[in-house]
């Protein structure tokens, strides 16, 4: 078949199993890639009630069709299993070029279930994988771990899906890295690699994924590679932090821990500032002409950052600075470098950290507590410390190691309300009081609060509305911090179609039109793909992910968003007004019934499923 080897790999630790599946070309046709297998396999291969730190979760690495194709924006892979963080459906994804590396070895995903008796990783070459022992290894830092595989095998150009010490001491929200810079950051993958004592996963191929019309694909590559600096030139030259002074001043950055949408030190963390003082070269993804990535470097007297570990985006800098109150772009480097280091999300990291700063500016947290850290906002020094004692799990670190939710529960005093999380997910660095179908987004996500499956209420405030909704047949516009049957037909569709994205392995950042992508997939696989038929792929990812979180036990009531986001901020001329729980109740109604659930409990309909051809998720 043409987009695909063909082949899934199955590898079970505990008994040292090794299968290759082949699935059928209508397999990949239903499903794509990405999390729509994911999907597949975890409610095909995870018993009910199964512990996510436990030899039954079972890890899922998958690309899609678009992954290692020579072409902007394919070097993506996504990565799931049962979440330790939320105990539901787990999920990020990442760059960089591992993804494409394992599809040029072999293989469209890897199936891991089952621990290892003693540490192992995988090497997977041009068809062949073994299990080699990883005592060695176990402990190393990223860079460590990279640099002693390739050794070992004498190859300088595998590549590394990788763990830290983090992931070993299962930090809940622990990340898989790829080449040491690239994470898929979310939902706690590197603590299930961690439980299952896989310290990385190392691949290595010279095959070439067919492609059905290699002329037309050639020509489709060579089309933004021609026009690139014309759509993208700003995200080279400052990186996704571009935005950052900008959200600042519409009042939307998140700002000591959600109570501000405004920071006084945002000129001196945006990308501009990164670009004028850090910075010291770009960095990208396989076969992607764009180079968004920052790689930077420090080396004074206060902190020293390696630059082979990249630099931070704009998620990092929101959750380190802002969000923190911290305006020292170089200690937020260092805290990215540690989390790069130690393999842990930067985002929940940085999240932890300032809600434990609110929790000490309250008096609920106390310098015995903290070791002696004085965790008010704005302290860069304690924030990297502190940064470092979750990746290590020491002290008060061990305690954030476990997630803001869980932290709370033991410090109690009330300090859940300084809990801003959906399904026990921190927030990424979006402000969803200045869009309310953002709002939505975070309180119905399988996977908690996710900015990279969500909307952006921007397009669908502007009138007259683009093509981009009105090919969707959305024909109103509506403000942003309205959340009314409009916005949560136009959410639905989007978000539906924005799935596919992560299932066909694209990066969201590469300008690519929804026709180029169709067009795409259809010079890649060969096959007459429509608008239609992928946004029923998509919303078959979507019904696969909530089918799961209702088996595991997740319910309407995890689709809500916290206390706070029902209050304005605490000052600031800002745009942004309450999101009232009442009115969210009602969207979330409506979206369950518009996607075929139940429209009280949200599961999905035997009809539904029917529809969406999968069935066999009534059994499963």
């Amino acid at each position: 078949m043409n987009g695909y080897t063909g082949k899934i790999l199955k590898v079970d630790l505990t008994t040292g199993k090794i299968e290759i599946e082949e699935p059928t070309e209508l397999f990949y046709r239903r499903y794509l890639g990405g999390a729509g297998i994911i999907g597949y396999y975890l409610l095909k291969d995870i018993p009910k009630g199964a512990d996510p730190l436990g030899p039954d979760n079972v890890l899922v690495m998958a690309g899609g069709a678009m992954t290692g194709l020579p072409i902007a924006g394919g070097g993506r892979n996504a990565v799931g299993a049962k979440s330790p963080l939320s105990g539901g459906y787990g999920e990020a994804d990442a760059g960089g070029f591992f993804g494409a590396e394992l599809r040029r070895a072999g293989f469209d995903a890897v199936v891991v279930r089952g621990k290892a008796e003693q540490p192992v990783y995988l090497w997977i070459h041009d068809g062949e994988v073994e299990i080699r022992p990883a005592s060695h290894l176990w402990g190393m830092t990223t860079l460590a771990c990279q640099e002693a595989v390739r050794a070992e095998l004498g190859e300088k150009q595998a590549r590394l899906a990788m763990i830290g010490p983090g992931g070993e001491k299962l930090v809940r929200y622990a990340c898989i890295i790829n080449d040491l810079k690239h994470a898929a950051g979310r939902t706690g993958m590197g603590a299930v690699m961690g439980s299952k004592n896989l310290k990385c996963i190392a691949a290595r191929g010279k095959a070439s994924v067919p492609v059905a019309d290699p002329d037309a694909f050639k020509a489709l590559a060579k089309s933004m590679v021609d026009t690139w600096k014309d759509k993208a030139w700003n995200m080279h030259l400052l990186g996704t932090d571009g935005g950052l002074t900008g959200l600042s001043a519409r009042g939307a950055l998140p700002t000591r821990n959600f109570q501000d949408g405004q920071f006084a030190g945002a000129e001196k963390i945006g990308g501009e500032a990164m670009r004028d003082t850090i910075l010291v070269d770009t960095g990208g993804c396989f076969a992607c002409p764009v180079h968004c990535k920052r790689v930077v470097k420090v080396d004074d007297s206060d902190y020293q950052v390696d630059p082979l570990y990249g630099g931070p985006e704009y998620e990092t800098v929101g959750a380190f600075g802002s969000n923190c109150g911290v305006d020292d772009l170089r200690a937020v480097a260092k805290a990215n470098e540690l989390c790069n280091a130690y393999g842990v999300d930067t985002i929940t990291a940085g999240m932890a950290v300032s809600f434990a700063m609110e929790c000490f500016e309250n008096g609920l947290l106390t310098l015995a507590d903290t070791g002696g850290l004085d965790l008010r906002f704005g302290n860069a020094a304690a924030m990297v410390d502190l940064t470092r004692m979750i990746c290590v799990r020491e002290g008060l670190g061990d305690l954030l190691a476990e997630g803001p939710t869980r932290a709370a529960q033991v410090i109690g005093q009330g300090a859940e309300q300084f809990v801003i999380d959906v399904k026990k997910q921190p927030f990424p660095m979006h402000e969803c009081r200045t869009r309310h179908g953002q709002a939505l987004g975070y309180a119905v996500s399988p996977t908690g609060a996710d900015h990279m499956h969500n909307f952006w209420d921007e397009g669908l405030a502007r009138e007259p509305l683009g093509e981009g909704f009105l090919g969707l047949g959305v024909y109103e516009a509506t403000p942003k911090t309205e959340l009314n049957a409009h916005k949560v037909r136009a959410y639905t569709f989007d978000v539906n179609l924005r799935w596919v994205h992560n299932q066909i392995g694209c990066c969201m950042f590469i300008p690519w039109s929804r026709d180029e992508i169709i067009n795409i997939l259809q010079t890649v696989t060969g096959w007459k793909v429509n608008l239609w038929e992928l946004m029923k792929a998509g919303e078959r990812c979507v019904t696969l992910a909530r089918a799961f979180n209702m088996r595991e036990g997740l319910t309407r009531a995890d689709d809500v968003l916290p206390p706070r986001m029902r209050l304005p901020h605490v000052s600031g001329g800002l745009n942004e007004k309450p999101v009232l729980p009442e009115v969210l109740d009602e969207a979330v109604t409506l979206f369950y019934g518009m996607m075929g659930w139940d429209p009280q409990t949200g599961v999905p309909t035997p009809a539904k499923l029917h529809e969406l051809d999968i069935a066999w998720v009534v059994n499963a």
